[in-house]
């Protein structure tokens, strides 16, 4: 069973695959050659099931480490009673060019070096990959250059001209540095059919590990636009968004890992390897912030070209697709493997691609509305789909289905997926010209009125004082904050002050973070959401209460890791990390929700002729 908290891990990426490595040296979490496929370390999820730790024989040992700056190569320093080593990891990017995106030319390898810089450093290595989750245990042997492991659908070669003990399918080597004195590693991997990686030179580890810095830094300086409150964090996070992107196709992955629990010990433990749809809107903000304007068309047109579908044939927009654009996600069990913490089952795939969800109409017609222009014909294909998109929302607007939290209890009529779909006809007639669909403008308007008119009347319970999750229903839902946030209602409004307030009031925990709603549907009682408080802060801004928002963003802020990842959740009792990691939607909220204050607090400086309080 894995032990070690979630937030102890740095991710890696060379915007193909993910790798976690946690603030001890070990890499518990890599998957190739995609951030889909089968883990070939996955002690994440089970002691047994595969890691590479890198890290000092003797104790005690103090540890620090750091991003190098701009970059996600990842320093950890290793103090010793006898010297200090320091540790790099990263995914490799490929050679640095001008003109070439990040991570085009990645050449699927993890790349470490531990660098003994004064004293001595006795030094442990333990290697045990076990591909396929920790389904097996494969045939080790020594070769030219380093390790060959055989078993399964590739061929793993660690590059190292260190000498390891093999015992069965797990390597292990001591070794003492002196100062100066540095080890590199590589680990590749091939099909299984040939001869097995090519292994790699100490000399090409260090340049390739000198050139994905360059790499990361170079996209780091074309990407610093944004300038105001949280600076850092900000474009921080648009690194995290982009070390979650596949570059072959653009599409982003909500999360790099499958199964870490929503609730420690219970059953909420889903495959987030994948691209939403729900995600898109926000995303496209974020992307646009954090001045990714290629990575932002490149997200749609995967959008576009991944959901394209005949909906007038009754179809419904499926709500998340694979990162190769792939449909049939059908979940499974892995009952070998036994969760962290012993949260099992643990799964991969996702059933919610089974889902009706109405808000995805919504999502994807205001992801065009932020990308394409508003009044140049869009191709044929494209524009038939979006403009079927909004025939949809018109028709099915009124029906029930599975929410933006993926209930996988009875289809209800969610408040959310009403809002999404009055966005989506409103995004649509925004861009009837782009596409040519002047002729069903009238009709979109008399329809985008009648769901007004609905979420007006049923949506708002006058007791709860709020938007509530459902039609008829009490239930407080955080998901309300999206009526100001889309622009259905102003800030301004009596009914949206109250709807925050009470969701201020009645979702917020002791620490200030704010849950999705009290109790979900399979009847545990989940941690709060990330995403949940920097909506609330979001919509303060709106309203105008800066200096509120200000310390609803802090106290979300608070649960970065050392190296300033966000989970999804955080344990209400604990107050540690849970839910897959790291976790796009929380650095979106981020994103999001400092822009919102910086436009805040500039709009009351310019009032008021000084600056906000």
């Amino acid at each position: 069973m894995s032990e070690r908290s979630i937030g102890d891990y740095a991710v890696l990426s060379d915007c193909r695959s993910a790798a976690l490595v946690s603030s001890g040296g070990s890499v518990d979490w890599l998957c190739f050659p995609r951030f889909d496929g089968p883990a070939v370390f996955a002690r994440l999820l089970d002691q047994g099931a595969g890691h590479w730790s890198i890290h000092p024989s003797d104790e005690p040992v103090t540890v620090s480490r750091r991003y190098l700056p701009q970059a996600l190569v990842v320093e950890t320093t290793f103090r010793t009673s006898t010297g200090t080593a320091v540790l790099n990891d990263a995914m490799a990017l490929g050679r640095h060019e001008r003109g070439h995106a990040i991570g085009e030319a990645s050449p699927g390898a993890l790349l470490r070096q531990v660098t003994c810089t004064s004293g001595t450093a006795d030094i442990t290595v333990e290697y045990a990959p076990r591909p396929e989750f920790g389904l097996i245990q494969p045939v080790m042997s020594a070769a030219h250059g380093g390790l060959l492991s055989r078993g399964g659908a590739q061929v793993l070669m660690l590059s190292t001209n260190l000498t390891f003990q093999l015992s069965g399918s797990t390597a292990l080597a001591r070794v003492t540095l002196k100062a100066g004195d540095r080890l590199c590693f590589a680990l590749s991997a091939d099909p299984v059919r040939g001869p097995g990686p090519e292994p790699w030179s100490r000399r090409r580890v260090r340049r390739r590990l000198a050139d994905t810095e360059k790499g990361w830094r170079s996209w780091s300086g074309l990407h610093s636009a944004y300038t105001g409150p949280w600076q850092e964090q900000v474009r921080h996070s648009g690194r995290v968004l982009r070390a979650l992107t596949y570059t072959p196709t653009g599409a982003i992955v909500a999360a790099a890992t499958t199964s870490l629990p929503e609730s420690v010990g219970a059953t909420r433990n889903w495959d987030y390897r994948y691209t939403w749809v729900r995600d898109a809107s926000l995303t496209l903000q974020a992307l646009a912030t954090a001045a990714c304007k290629q990575e932002k068309s490149d997200f749609f047109a995967f959008l576009a070209q991944a959901a394209a579908t005949d909906l007038e044939r009754g179809a419904d927009l499926q709500v998340m697709y694979g990162i190769g654009g792939e449909r049939d996600l059908s979940e499974r069990t892995l009952p070998h493997l036994s969760g962290w913490r012993g949260s099992a089952p643990v799964r991969v795939g996702n059933d919610a691609w089974r889902q009706r969800q109405l808000d995805v109409y919504g999502e994807l017609l205001d992801a065009a509305h932020q990308t394409v222009p508003h009044d140049t014909p869009l191709d044929a294909p494209v524009r038939t789909f979006l403009s079927q998109c909004a025939e949809a929302a018109a028709r099915r607007w009124a029906d029930p289905d599975q929410g933006i939290w993926e209930g996988r209890g009875p289809a209800r009529h969610f408040l959310h997926s009403k809002l999404m779909c009055w966005v989506a006809l409103d995004r649509a007639i925004d861009l009837a010209p782009a596409l040519e669909a002047q002729d069903r403008v009238a009709h979109w308007g008399r329809v985008r009125e009648q769901i007004r008119d609905t979420i007006e009347d049923q949506g708002y319970n006058t007791k709860a004082g709020a938007f509530t999750q459902a039609f008829g229903s009490h239930r407080i839902d955080a998901s309300a904050l999206m009526i100001p946030l889309a622009g259905f209602l102003p800030a301004s409004d009596p009914r949206v002050r109250s709807t925050i307030e009470t969701v201020a009031h009645r979702l917020t925990d002791s620490r200030g973070l704010v849950r999705r709603y009290l109790k979900d549907d399979i009847g545990h009682d989940e941690g709060t959401f990330l995403l949940c408080t920097f909506w609330l802060a979001q919509a303060l801004a709106l309203t105008g209460q800066s200096t509120r928002a200000r310390h609803v963003f802090e106290t979300a802020l608070v649960h970065a890791n050392d190296v300033g990842l966000l989970p999804e959740e955080v344990d209400t009792r604990s107050g540690e990390a849970l839910g897959n990691f790291p976790q796009a939607f929380s650095h979106i909220g981020l994103i999001n929700a400092a822009h919102a204050i910086r436009d805040a607090e500039a709009a009351s400086e310019g009032k008021d002729g000084a600056p906000p309080a």
